[in-house]
């Protein structure tokens, strides 16, 4: 009696021993996700999406997430190339396109990826002054995404984009930031005015050109002049004498017979 109900507890464990390795053999894998799958150790295929079959204790699977990842790159202290210390942050997007190099290749993409992003921020913005920092930041996401993408495509792994979020600088610096943009604008704003100067000087060149040539235009002006002074409000009112009435009366002074 005691055999047959051992043995019966034995069949009954090895049946579910059996229907639980059968059970496990069947994997469901996401639509953005593969399996990496190893036999006896070495790799053998990249499996899914949907419904797959895993031999248990022969084969092993590692999920791969493909989607895109947003990975937010710490606060790197950088020291730009006219000796400025900035703190600068960014955020970059990348995603795995090949799964078998993503797990075969690289212990942790992710924490690989990160320490790499870090060191290459660090890296190219060394090479820019502070103005290029904050002037040409599509340049710079476009330079700092080039490497990342080139060094991390061994890895199976796409960078997309780099976002440069912040550029923080001490107080100090934003104040001779803001004394040099004042600078600028005062320097901006005498140009403008001696630019300005030097057209109305030509103006008058030319306009005083024009009136020489023609006495009657000189006569109006005249004409015109002292209407604008007869119209001002004022209690003194001054004749200006035109310069050949005065040379006129000067040659008749000097005329022989006159006293």
């Amino acid at each position: 009696m005691t055999e047959q109900l051992f043995d019966s507890y034995f069949w009954a464990s090895l049946g579910l021993l059996i229907a639980l390795l059968l059970l496990s053999m069947f994997r469901v894998l996401r639509e953005y996700e593969r399996g990496v799958i190893f036999l006896l150790g070495r790799f053998q295929q990249v499996k899914g999406p949907g419904l797959i079959i895993v031999i248990p204790v022969l084969q092993q699977i590692v999920r791969v997430d493909l989607r895109t990842i947003v990975m937010d790159v710490p606060t790197q202290d950088v020291i730009s190339r006219d000796n400025v210390s900035v703190k600068v942050n960014a955020v970059v997007y990348f995603k795995v396109v090949e799964p078998q190099k993503a797990i075969i290749q690289v212990e942790d993409y992710l924490v690989a990826t990160s320490q790499l992003s870090q060191t290459t921020l660090r890296s190219v913005l060394g090479q820019h002054e502070l103005d290029d920092m904050l002037a040409e930041r599509d340049k710079l996401n476009a330079d700092i995404r080039a490497i990342l993408d080139r060094q991390t495509d061994a890895w199976g792994i796409k960078v997309s984009n780099v976002e440069i979020k912040h550029v923080d600088l001490d107080e100090s610096m934003i104040r001779a930031i803001a004394r040099q943009a004042e600078a600028e604008r005062n320097r901006r704003a005498k140009v403008i005015h001696a630019m300005g100067e030097q057209e109305a000087a030509e103006n008058l060149l030319q306009a005083a050109n024009v009136l020489s040539k023609q006495n009657q235009a000189l006569q109006l002006r005249y004409l015109q002049t002292l209407t604008e002074i007869a119209n001002d409000k004022t209690h003194t009112v001054v004749f200006p004498v035109p310069l050949d009435i005065l040379q006129g009366l000067t040659t008749l002074t000097k005329q022989p017979g006159k006293e």
